[in-house]
């Protein structure tokens, strides 16, 4: 399944919340996003439709099995091309954060996987999962 840009930052985002909280509901996503009850309502509502999430009766929103494994795929692209930024370019922690934010979404598959093998010869371990 293609996620767009947002289904993949809500489920980064999901799997981040759930590595602090034992709980997290949509209104922890909309605070940490930034975004309306209204638009996380909706956005939860198409990740459950592609078996993505699901939300029990208390609000308590999971990944499935399926979502954790693209939410850690996200993450680990994410904190692969920060690290690249700051450890191999010696961009500001900042800078780095925000543009990999960006990046993740765009990078080819041959353009990620060269610089994952690049990387991992100097050294780099994927995120703790």
């Amino acid at each position: 399944m293609s996620l767009h840009e947002s289904g993949e930052d809500y489920l980064e985002t999901i799997y981040l919340l759930c590595k602090q909280n034992a709980f997290v509901r949509s209104v922890d996503i909309a605070n940490e996003l930034g975004y309306t009850k209204a638009s996380v309502s909706r956005a939860m509502r198409i990740l459950r439709e592609a078996g993505l999430v699901t939300i029990a009766e208390d609000g308590q929103v999971k990944l499935t099995k399926s979502g954790q494994k693209t939410a850690m795929d996200i993450y680990d692209r994410h904190t692969l091309i920060r690290d690249f930024f700051r450890n191999e370019l010696g961009v500001n922690d900042i800078t780095a954060q925000k543009d990999a934010c960006k990046v993740e979404h765009v990078i080819s598959e041959e353009t990620y996987l060269r610089l994952r093998s690049y990387m991992t010869e100097r050294g780099w371990k994927p995120s703790e999962k």
